[in-house]
């Protein structure tokens, strides 16, 4: 079931998106060349703890991190561990939080130290892709709305956008209906209301939209061992269109972000909609 948050529950999810993307702003500002994996994922804890948050990820269905950390042709899920990060590597850091039993959750992608020309292309195209989901986001706009304008411009760009993973509703759950596809056609799934709130993430690849799973059975690389890019919002449905409730208030995860603002405070709506199958993991 889709459940549309009160103004008051929105109030207690911009308190949870504070403290994740004020962890993410450190993140972002922490990581260099050297780096493991196991340190970025230590620091996201003491950061999220240190605000008054528990890390959302954390024992998640068994996952062992405070974060997922992902690494070139890795796209979602990787396991913090003792892997270096190189000059040239992009890294993806998809960070969530729970406060008071609220959720939030985002992700971006970071470049360490001088990456290739396709490489920053690919980032900026998956930035772009999620503004441009999050534009089409308004009271009487359609779920899949968002998807085609991400696969629109992903694909008019050159690379494929991640079947097999998608976005999701948030709130008192990290994962709560609907799913948010970043592909399909317009005008189709559930219409969008004041009080909804999504998790919109597009994940494009180089290459081929397919994917496989690693043996630690968590991470999702390219099927063809090309670079994947990713990145993430929190996003509730307003009266007026949207509120990106983990935008930064330091630097945005990219210049694309800077199109982004408060459309608007979510007010009252209560419960409605229909269940839909959850298929993405942070």
């Amino acid at each position: 079931m889709i459940t549309c948050k009160s103004s008051r529950e929105l109030e207690k999810m911009r308190r949870s998106a504070a403290v994740t993307a004020g962890a993410l702003d450190s993140l972002r500002a922490a990581v260099a060349a050297g780096m493991t994996t196991a340190e970025i994922d230590a620091l996201a804890e003491d950061l999220i703890r240190s605000h008054g948050g528990v890390p959302a990820f954390l024992g998640y269905q068994g996952f062992t991190g405070s974060v997922c950390t992902s690494v070139n042709d890795e796209i979602v899920h990787g396991i913090p561990g003792t892997r270096r990060l190189n000059d040239g590597d992009l890294l993806k850091i998809d960070i969530g939080s729970c406060v008071d039993g609220w959720y939030s959750d985002m992700a971006c992608t970071i470049p360490v130290g001088h990456v290739s020309a396709e490489a920053q292309r690919l980032v900026d195209v998956t930035a772009e892709a999620l503004v441009r989901g999050i534009e089409v986001v308004a009271p009487g706009a359609h779920v899949s709305d968002i998807g085609n304008a991400i696969q629109s411009y992903v694909e008019e760009q050159g690379f494929s956008v991640v079947r097999a993973l998608v976005g999701h509703g948030i709130g008192t759950s990290l994962h709560e209906d609907p799913p948010v596809p970043n592909y399909g056609r317009k005008g189709n799934g559930p219409t969008l209301k004041p009080g909804m709130v999504l998790a919109i993430e597009p994940m494009v690849n180089a290459g081929t939209w397919k994917v496989r799973t690693k043996p630690d059975q968590w991470t999702v690389v390219t099927a063809d061992g090309r670079l994947s890019a990713h990145f993430e919002h929190t996003v509730a449905v307003s009266q007026e269109g949207y509120e990106v409730l983990t935008l930064s208030q330091e630097q945005p995860l990219h210049q694309a972000f800077n199109r982004l603002g408060q459309h608007g405070k979510g007010d009252k709506l209560g419960a409605t909609e229909t269940a839909g199958r959850i298929q993405a993991f942070g």
